[in-house]
C-alpha cells in the first residue's frame, strides 16, 4: 500500500522549520519503498530550539493547571481522531504489524489521560502545620527539558515525557529517533499546536544535535530512553552543568518458570511466547532469557513449541493475520543473527518457530523468523546480551536459588518475570534484582502506566509512568514559615 512519501519538518517556537538536508525513512517490510523524509538539523538549528524553550518557560511555569491540562486533553481528542492514519505510518517506517501500532497509540493515550487526571493533586502544594510554625512543600517546574526517544515505541516513549513535563510547566524538545522518525512527528506536531510557541519543540538530526541537547547550559533535565552505552555518553555530556536525569536504558529480562507452572495452561504460554516475541522481540521490557526447572523442561519446551507454532504469523504488517512484523532495520537483523550463529557454533540447537505468510516478501524485506535456542551455556552472549530482536534462549535450572542468581548475574535489571503459583512466584519474585516483576505474564501484557517503571543497576536511572513519572518533572521546593524567627543560641 505504497503511496507518496510524507516530508517531516522540524518545529522550532511554533512553526515549521525547514532544514537544508534531509534523510530517507524506508518499509522494513518493503525496503525499496521510501515511506518519508526527517530533516537532518543542525547543531544551530538544535540552539534556536533550546533558546525557544528557555524563553517560553518563563510565561509557561506560570500558567494554571486547568489551561495545562485543558490545552493537553484537546491534544489528546486529535490524536485520537487521526489514529488509524498515524498507525498506518508507524507500521510503515517501524515494521511493526498493525495492530502493534494501534497498541502503542492506546497506551500513549492511556497513559496521557493519567497524566492529565492526575497531576494537580500530585503537584498541588502541601501544607504543614506544626509545632514550629508552618512549612509549604511546593512542586516547582525545572525548566527546560531534552527528550531523546528511541525507535522500538517511538510514539508511546516520547509522550511518556511530552505529557508530564508539559502538564507540570516545563517546555521541551524532542529528539525522535532517525529509525522512526515520521508518525511520533505527526503526534508531536498535533501536541504542539495546541501549546503557546516554544513549550514544545521537535528536532531531528544526527549526534550534534544529541550533544548539544545533553549539554547545553539551558536544559535542566535530560529524559531518554535508549541503550546504556549511549546513556553514559549522555551522562558525562550533561555533567558540567549537574542536569536533572531520568535514564530508561537497556533490559536483558529474566523470566523464571518455577517447578509448579502448569505447562497446560494453554494461554499462560501464549503469553509466554508473546512476551519473546511481540513487536518482533524489539521491546526493552521483553523477556529475552527464560529459565525453566529442569522437572518440567522437556514438557515445557514441548508445549513452548505447539504455542508458539501457533501464534507465530511473521509477514506484512497490513495483514490482519501476521502477529510478527518486520524487524526495524537490517543493522538490528545482523547483530541477532551473530548472536543465533555463535550459539549454533558452539553446539547449542537453533529452532525455527512459527510460519513465514509470504516466503517472496520474507527474503525481501527485513524479516526474520522467531527462533528458540536450546542448550546454550548460561554465559553464552545470547544469555547475556540483550538481543532486542526474535531469538530467544530457554535454559534449565536446578532449585529457586539457582534461577534467582541465574537472573540477578547481569549488570542490567529492567523488569523480569516469574511464572507459577502465585504465592511460590511473589516469593521468589522479591528476590528479584529489577525495576518490575511480573507474574504469570510479562511485557507490555503486564504494564500498567498507573505504576512506576524503570530499571536498577544500569537499566536507569529514575521512573516513569504512576505518580512517580509526574513528579519526575518537579523540583521540590520547602517554604518554612517559622513562629521563632531567632535562634536563642546567637547573641545579638
Amino acid at each position: 500500500m505504497a503511496t507518496e512519501p510524507i516530508v517531516i519538518e522540524a518545529i522550532i517556537n511554533g512553526e515549521k522549520h525547514k532544514a537544508e538536508k534531509q534523510a530517507p525513512r524506508e518499509n522494513p517490510a518493503h525496503p525499496d519503498e521510501i515511506v518519508g523524509y526527517a530533516p537532518l538539523n543542525t547543531k544551530e538549528e538544535t540552539i534556536q530550539a533550546i533558546d525557544a524553550a528557555d524563553q517560553a518557560f518563563t510565561e509557561w511555569r506560570d500558567t494554571s493547571f486547568d489551561d495545562r491540562i485543558n490545552r493537553m486533553r484537546r491534544a489528546i481528542q486529535k490524536i485520537k481522531d487521526k489514529t488509524p492514519e498515524i498507525a498506518e505510518l508507524l507500521a510503515r517506517e517501524h515494521g511493526k504489524a498493525l495492530y502493534d501500532a494501534k497498541g502503542e497509540i492506546a497506551v500513549s493515550l492511556m497513559w496521557m489521560e493519567f497524566a492529565c487526571d492526575n497531576i494537580a493533586e500530585v503537584l498541588k502544594d502541601e501544607l504543614h502545620e506544626h509545632d514550629g510554625g508552618k512549612t509549604i512543600i511546593a512542586r516547582d517546574a525545572i525548566g527546560v527539558i531534552s527528550a531523546i526517544s528511541p525507535w522500538n515505541y517511538p510514539i508511546s516513549l516520547s509522550t511518556i515525557k511530552i505529557a508530564p513535563a508539559l502538564l507540570a510547566g516545563n517546555t521541551m524538545v524532542l529528539k525522535p529517533s532517525p529509525l522512526a522518525p515520521l508518525a511520533v512527528s505527526k503526534v508531536t506536531e498535533l501536541i504542539a499546536n495546541e501549546f503557546p510557541p516554544g513549550v514544545l519543540n521537535l528536532v531531528h538530526g544526527e549526534a550534534e544535535v544529541g550533544v548539544e541537547l545533553t549539554s547545553n547550559p539551558k536544559v535542566a533535565k535530560i529524559a531518554f530512553t535508549g541503550g546504556t552505552e549511549t546513556a553514559k555518553h549522555i551522562m558525562k555530556a550533561a555533567a558540567d552543568t549537574i542536569k536533572h536525569m531520568t535514564l530508561e536504558l537497556g533490559g536483558n529480562d529474566a523470566a523464571i518458570v518455577l517447578d509448579d507452572f502448569d505447562v497446560n495452561d494453554e494461554k499462560a504460554m501464549r503469553r509466554l511466547v508473546v512476551s519473546n516475541f511481540l513487536t518482533a522481540g524489539q521491546i526493552c521490557m521483553i523477556a529475552k532469557r527464560v529459565y525453566v526447572h529442569e522437572s518440567i523442561y522437556d514438557t515445557f519446551i514441548e508445549k513452548y513449541r505447539e504455542a508458539a507454532d501457533k501464534w507465530i504469523r511473521v509477514g506484512d504488517p497490513f495483514d490482519k493475520n501476521v502477529t510478527v512484523g518486520a524487524v526495524n532495520n537490517k543493522k538490528q537483523i545482523e547483530f541477532v543473527q551473530s548472536l543465533i550463529d555463535d550459539s549454533k557454533q558452539k553446539g547449542a540447537e537453533v529452532i525455527k518457530l512459527g510460519k513465514i505468510v509470504d516466503e517472496n516478501l520474507f527474503k525481501q524485506g527485513y524479516f526474520m523468523q522467531p527462533t528458540l535456542v536450546l542448550g546454550a551455556d548460561y554465559d553464552d552472549p545470547i544469555v547475556e546480551q540483550e538481543q532486542f530482536g526474535p531469538a530467544v534462549p530457554i535454559l534449565p535450572f536446578k532449585d529457586d536459588e539457582h534461577a534467582i542468581h541465574l537472573a540477578n548475574k547481569s549488570i542490567f535489571g529492567l523488569t523480569s518475570s516469574v511464572w507459577g503459583k502465585q504465592e511460590h512466584a511473589v516469593k521468589v519474585a522479591k528476590r528479584i534484582q529489577a525495576g518490575t516483576t511480573m507474574i504469570n505474564t510479562a511485557a507490555v501484557q503486564g504494564l500498567d502506566v498507573r505504576f512506576p517503571f524503570g530499571g536498577v543497576k544500569q537499566s536507569g536511572i529514575g521512573r516513569e509512568y504512576g505518580k512517580e513519572g509526574i513528579l519526575a518533572y518537579a523540583e521540590t521546593h520547602v517554604i518554612n514559615m517559622p513562629k521563632t524567627l531567632d535562634l536563642p543560641y546567637i547573641p545579638e
